[in-house]
């Protein structure tokens, strides 16, 4: 994932974080959730940030209605972050949301099908998931009757 390879640890974490919400994320409405939508939420939420971050107050938003249902959820994620103690800086939310806006445009563009970046963060987030522990076999041997 090129897209990631200039994120500091901080950056990265929340790169993480944001694209856990997002395989979890399930929209409202009766379409489901494509590249297209999770590029324009990400770069609505980016400007917004950068905008932040040099002390300017002003909402940019997408123009699909499903991408401006998930900009509001991951804005309210970012809250819910920040109200737990967590701290997300304007300036690095907005990298890491550049990423996944660049990740979705990308990725988007190289693959057939609307949900390409959707579907490898999926399976990305699967295989650096740990695995549940699984029972012990049952010990093998022979079978003694008295």
């Amino acid at each position: 994932m090129q897209f990631t390879r200039d994120l500091s640890q901080a950056q990265s974490q929340l790169f993480f974080v944001l694209n856990t919400f997002l395989q979890r994320y399930e929209p409202s409405e009766l379409q489901p959730l494509i590249d297209e939508d999770v590029a324009e939420a990400a770069a609505a939420l980016a400007a917004t940030a950068e905008t932040a971050s040099r002390g300017l107050i002003y909402d940019h938003r997408p123009a699909s209605l499903q991408a401006q249902s998930l900009t509001d959820a991951l804005a309210t994620l970012l809250t819910q972050i920040r109200e737990q103690g967590g701290t997300v800086y304007d300036r690095e939310a907005a990298i890491a949301l550049r990423a996944i806006e660049q990740g979705g445009r990308d990725v988007a563009t190289a693959g057939e099908g609307d949900r390409v970046y959707l579907d490898l963060v999926g399976r990305l987030l699967q295989e650096t998931a740990t695995p549940e522990p699984q029972p012990a076999p049952p010990p093998s041997g022979s079978l003694i009757l008295p």
